[in-house]
Formats: C-alpha cells, structure tokens, sequence
C-alpha cells in the first residue's frame, strides 16, 4: 500500500528542504511557528495543516497540487531560482576546497 498523504507531505518536505538548502529554522518563519513546530512537523507527531501546504507551496514556487503529489513531482516543480540557491552554496564550498 502507498504511504499516507500525512507521510508524503513530510517526505516532500523533506526533499524540498534538501533541494533548496532550507532549514527547519526557515520554514518556521515562513510559516510563522517556531523551529520545534516545524520538527514536531517533520517527524509526525504534529501534522502540516493545509494553511501550511499553502504557505509551502508559495514558498516553493510551486502549486500546492505539486507538493501534495509527491517528493518527484515536487522537486520536478522547483523553480530553477530555488534550487540555484543550493547549487550556488555547493559550488562556493567546492571552491574553497
């Protein structure tokens, strides 16, 4: 059976957070929570309200029917401006290297 929409928002989340460089700390103010908020969040003791998959997905650049889709869909969404924020930062510590 597929995971729960409860467990693919976390998951997409969590990819979304890797791909862009987002920390937990971020999205708490995006949201307007504190950062355990979001960890309660991610780890699935608290779940993500559908203010906060709207506020994720404008966030993101993304529709909120992409964010709810999955972690590939959603990253596919990613605006390019999103992710060249990680891309950048990676690109920076190899240089220092």
């Amino acid at each position: 059976m597929g995971m729960s929409l409860a467990e693919r928002v976390r998951v997409t989340v969590a990819a979304l957070m890797h791909a862009s460089g987002d920390s937990q700390e971020r999205l708490a103010g995006v949201l307007g929570v504190t950062q355990a908020q979001v960890s309660r969040r991610q780890s699935g003791t608290a779940a993500w309200s559908l203010e906060d998959c709207d506020r994720l997905a404008a966030h993101y650049g993304i529709d909120v029917l992409d964010l709810l889709a999955g972690p590939s869909r959603a990253c596919e969404a990613l605006p390019d401006a999103r992710r060249a924020q990680r891309q950048q930062a990676v690109s920076m510590l190899e240089r220092r290297r």
